[in-house]
């Protein structure tokens, strides 16, 4: 349920995978909220557990439910550039307020001091259920399936962030019934400048066609 992209639950979950130089044994962990933010987590349980030697390359994965708020972003970017050994490459399953602006801009930081950031496919759901999950024995196929639909949506609004254009999804809850509404709004800035290829892959234009 924490990587389920329609769930707007307050806690995060991080699923993390770290790999040091060219050994190919992979160590994974997870973290979640305490009194702060996964991330901050993260770095500090990095950081006191690890003596890092600055010679050895080390790449880090994280999975993470929902995308870091401006100020995990900035921690992130202290963390990172501390240690230029350090590649970081983030899945997310939903973005973090993402109408706000230091939201936006802080995920631009991170995308512009070299953080790779994408959203979670089912590619990245299956992985997670793999390595991470104490599924019973034979059901190793059996991950969650979440609708692609709301994967798609969340990578839109993430290019529009990382192309900096006004936000285009608006996500609305009824408490009531406790429905999570997703709604496009898009102007002509997204259609000027996000690639055709992810707006024809959404319905959002069609191909011409020529008539003879």
């Amino acid at each position: 349920m924490f990587y389920d992209p329609r769930d707007l639950r307050k806690e995060a979950c991080l699923l993390y995978e770290i790999k040091w130089g060219t050994s190919h044994k992979i160590w994974r962990n997870s973290s979640k909220n305490t009194t702060k933010h996964v991330e901050l987590n993260f770095i500090e349980k990095f950081t006191s557990e690890r003596r890092f030697c600055s010679s050895i390359s080390c790449s880090i994965m994280w999975f993470l439910s929902w995308s870091p708020c401006w100020e995990c972003s900035k921690a992130i970017r202290e963390f990172l550039s501390q240690r230029p050994g350090v590649t970081l490459v983030i899945y997310v399953a939903r973005l973090y307020w993402h109408m706000d602006e230091q939201n936006r801009q802080g995920l631009r930081d991170l995308i512009n001091c070299g953080v790779t950031i994408q959203i979670m496919r089912p590619s990245e759901h299956d992985h997670c259920w793999r390595n991470f999950v104490n599924y019973p024995l034979g059901k190793e196929a059996h991950w969650p399936r979440y609708p692609p639909l709301l994967m798609n949506l969340y990578a839109l609004e993430l290019h529009c962030i990382i192309l900096s254009l006004p936000f285009c999804l608006i996500i609305s809850r009824r408490c009531q019934k406790q429905l999570t509404m997703f709604r496009l709004t898009l102007q002509n800035c997204h259609y000027q400048r996000i690639p055709p290829h992810i707006l024809l892959c959404m319905g959002l234009v069609q191909l011409p066609v020529t008539w003879r």
